[in-house]
């Protein structure tokens, strides 16, 4: 199975100026876990993830005043959509992160996480006999 098979192609893009509330907010809207940070004048694109927001306030940051630009990881491994989920998960493994931006062309087309990738590899969910009623 490959990367394009199992990524969301609901990519969330904020700028760097976005609070780290307001990327929550949007993050949290559409039930993500990362959104695409495109800064085109430095680095291009970042990642920026439920977990360094979580870092941030835990470390009493205030949401309002931290932008995504400070927070946002700009060494980023990306994928391609033709990658095997194998592939994919041997990056993550490696670099010891959850989300992989997808790029084909261009631009960004998805990420791929690792639930993404669980729930590929995972068998059906199916009632256990001692749940039914």
């Amino acid at each position: 199975m490959l990367v394009r098979d199992a990524m969301s192609t609901l990519v969330l893009t904020i700028g760097p100026a976005h609070t780290l509330r307001q990327a929550a907010q949007l993050m949290s809207a559409r039930h993500i876990g990362a959104a695409v940070v495109h800064d085109p004048d430095t680095c291009g694109l970042g990642i920026l993830t439920e977990r360094d927001i979580l870092d941030a306030v835990g470390a009493g940051l205030d949401p309002d005043a931290e932008t995504a630009s400070t927070h946002t990881t700009t060494d980023v491994v990306f994928a391609s959509p033709v990658w095997t989920l194998e592939e994919a998960a041997e990056a993550m493994t490696h670099g010891g992160f959850r989300h992989l931006i997808v790029l084909d062309g261009d631009g960004p087309v998805g990420i791929v996480s690792v639930r993404d990738i669980i729930r590929c590899w995972a068998p059906v969910r199916r009632p256990r006999p001692e749940m039914a009623l």
